[in-house]
């Protein structure tokens, strides 16, 4: 079997190829308008045969379908009196003190919101039973709005489906329906009436993309990445389409995992940078995830990787407001025009041009010497900016490179600091194609030491799809107090949770013997509306656990009951044992060269990162690129070419007058502002 993973950008599509242990890498510029069409190109180009081939990828299209307002037409179905609900929301203002909030379009029009019966208590009762006459009513109305699907949500689903599924039954065939019980059966009904109408909304849109896709490949079997870190079938992807919401970022934790793992590093704080965003995080072993995700406003309580994205990527579009303030995106100049420098007719400067003005780029070695870089026409872009700054060219650069850092330095504070974590505990591992000329940086910002750049960064995302094994997270509601569960109660539950994964999964060709499993429980102290998750265990040591995980997270513990609320199970298949090959030295295959770049005494060199022997070291100022990505490595940072090509990047004290001291911890910047107090005394231990 030929793997190939792919991640679709909004610049760039990427491509990864995994055969008889060697790897090969391609980029070609995303279609957004046909995202089928960049990943079709991509293997054509890569002489691939469709038979025998495995495609797994990460997809936008759900994420597009969301942000863009551009997804089927829903209908909302719900119990009777709830018909505002997804309007209505938890009530929680953005902007506490914001005594004239922007009014927001309601999701769900209200001539698309259908009242129904089969409504049940908390207790599992039934409060209005679904009648005959409920299925017939919601079927006229299906028939007299002529939606392209339907969104079933009725309260405590979780508890009894059957009203649920009935009125699915009722509706006419080839009608995309989701069924909260089915995709979400937690309590809370807001949050599982979002995921619903979600998923609603961007199925058929995902559907149409992956049947595309499908009819291009017609003998390759394609998989695609889930928002939490799991490959599934086509088929399934489409069905459950909410959970591809962060699909693509997904498998770039899971490549940063992987390739820092063969450097023996595992606690990484992680940045993604491509043309349009970037997505940071924290690693430590393997992804978190969390059910506390934000989308275009809205909470999406399904299981995802925990992340932070700003609209910053190289393709950020700069500007002067009417204040006379610069700001860099979240305005993307995209992969259609795209930079200025990519000569398709850009005209706006953005954060690839500042760095090519600043003479960090090559524009003769760009993406393998396949796109030749525009020096001149990124110097025209930003003549307007600088001119209206009153500054040279170079320097609008400078600023504008300075407020993308700021950006991704606060993002990267936001997932670290704010969460009780000191960065400097962690290697920042830079990927995406822009991240590496960042990351020197992003570093000195943060006081940390030690950065890494793995192999192959500039399509980390798309190798991450490569190495992950189909599986499946699933979760179910079970409120009561721990301490009333009996003995077998809960690992009953347990039990029929994971058959369902382990049954998908038997389906999917895989052999129950070898998948893997991870059972779980969320729990809150009573009263509390937050829980915690904790691995499955007797339950005395739960317990304490629980008691022990609350006082390291809020600093204190509660003499309170202990509820349970949800179960967790995620099934996983067999790791598929791939191991980076050894870093192939091409040596000799460029030339000694050099530039001149801003703020350089000296020119700088050129290095590719082919040409550097294993265990090789260079200082800064210099350029390091490869066929996907640069890395501009400043002055008084070090870089070191492990055994499978990752380079290692060190701050060595005293290097560089003007640099960032690494002994200020980060916890006293967080406002830019220089506390009075010993780095010791504010550091926070993250050892809990």
């Amino acid at each position: 079997m030929i793997i190939v993973g792919i991640d679709t950008g909004g610049t760039f599509t990427d491509l990864v190829l995994w055969h008889d242990g060697s790897v090969r890498t391609h980029k070609v510029l995303s279609t957004p308008a046909a995202p089928e069409q960049a990943i079709l190109q991509g293997i054509a180009e890569l002489g691939l045969p469709t038979t025998r081939l495995h495609v797994i990828h990460g997809s936008t299209v759900a994420t597009n379908a969301v942000l863009e307002g551009k997804g089927a037409r829903t209908l909302y179905v719900t119990n009777r009196g709830l018909a505002d609900l997804l309007t209505i929301g938890r009530q929680a203002r953005p902007a506490l003190y914001d005594l004239q909030p922007p009014p927001r379009t309601p999701p769900v029009p209200a001539d698309l919101c259908c009242e129904t019966g089969g409504r049940l208590g908390a207790d599992g009762h039934w409060v209005e039973p679904l009648q005959p006459a409920d299925v017939d009513a919601v079927r006229e109305a299906v028939e007299r709005l002529a939606p392209e699907s339907v969104a079933i949500n009725l309260l405590f689903s979780y508890l009894d489906d059957s009203a649920e599924r009935a009125l699915e039954e009722g509706l006419p065939d080839g009608l995309f329906v989701s069924r909260s019980s089915d995709l979400l059966p937690l309590s809370g009904e807001y949050e599982r009436g979002v995921a619903t109408w979600l998923n609603a909304r961007v199925g058929p849109v995902v559907a149409r993309y992956i049947e595309r896709l499908a009819s291009g490949l017609p003998a390759a079997r394609v998989s695609v990445m889930r928002s939490s870190g799991e490959a599934v079938t086509a088929s399934q992807a489409a069905r459950h389409a909410a959970h591809l919401l962060l699909s693509g970022p997904a498998g770039g934790l899971a490549g940063a995992a992987f390739a820092a793992a063969a450097s023996g590093c595992s606690r990484l704080l992680t940045f993604d940078m491509g043309g349009t965003s970037t997505d940071v995080a924290v690693v430590d072993g393997a992804p978190h995830l969390t059910t506390s995700g934000r989308i275009a406003g809205f909470p999406v309580a399904l299981p995802m990787v925990d992340l932070h994205t700003i609209g910053a990527g190289g393709g950020s579009v700069a500007r002067v407001d009417a204040g006379g303030m610069l700001r860099v995106g979240p305005e993307s100049a995209g992969a259609n025009p795209g930079p200025a420098c990519y000569g398709r007719g850009g005209r706006d400067p953005t954060v690839t041009d500042a760095n090519l003005v600043l003479g960090r780029l090559d524009p003769d070695g760009f993406l393998d010497g396949r796109m030749r870089l525009d020096r001149s026409a990124a110097r025209s872009a930003f003549a307007g900016l600088a001119q209206s700054m009153g500054l040279s060219v170079e320097e609008a650069a400078v600023g504008v490179v300075r407020l993308a850092d700021e950006h991704m330095g606060r993002a990267l504070r936001v997932i670290s600091v704010e969460r009780g974590l000191d960065p400097r505990d962690f290697v920042l591992t830079s990927f995406g194609g822009a991240g590496g000329l960042h990351v020197c940086a992003l570093a000195d910002a943060l006081g940390i030491t030690r950065a890494l750049v793995p192999v192959h960064a500039g399509v980390l995302s798309a190798l991450g799809m490569v190495v992950t094994p189909a599986g499946r997270t699933l979760t179910r509601t079970r409120l009561g107090l721990l301490a009333d569960a009996g003995d077998r109660d809960i690992p009953d539950a347990l039990e029929q949770l994971a058959e369902t994964g382990l049954a998908e999964l038997e389906r999917e060709g895989l052999a129950r013997e070898t998948l893997l499993q991870e059972r779980s429980l969320d729990l809150r102290y009573r009263g509390q509306s937050h829980t915690l998750n904790l691995p499955w265990g007797p339950l005395s040591e739960i317990a304490n656990a629980f008691h022990h995980l609350h006082e390291c997270t809020y600093g204190h513990r509660l003499d309170l009951p202990i509820e349970l609320v949800n179960l967790r199970v995620r099934v996983r298949g067999p790791s598929l044992g791939l191991r980076l090959p050894r870093f192939a030295e091409t040596g000799g295959r460029s030339p000694d060269r050099r530039t001149q770049a801003y703020r350089c005494d000296s020119p700088v060199p050129i290095r590719a990162r082919g040409d550097l022997a294993r265990g090789q070291e260079i200082a800064g100022p210099a350029i390091v690129a490869d066929a996907l990505s640069t890395l501009w490595l400043a002055p008084g940072w070090h870089a070191r070419l492990d055994e499978v090509g990752n380079l290692a990047l060190t701050r060595r004290d005293g290097d560089r007058s003007d640099a960032v001291s690494s002994r200020q911890s980060p916890l006293t910047r967080m406002s830019g502002l220089q506390a009075a107090m010993p780095a010791a005394e504010s550091r926070i231990s993250s050892s809990c």
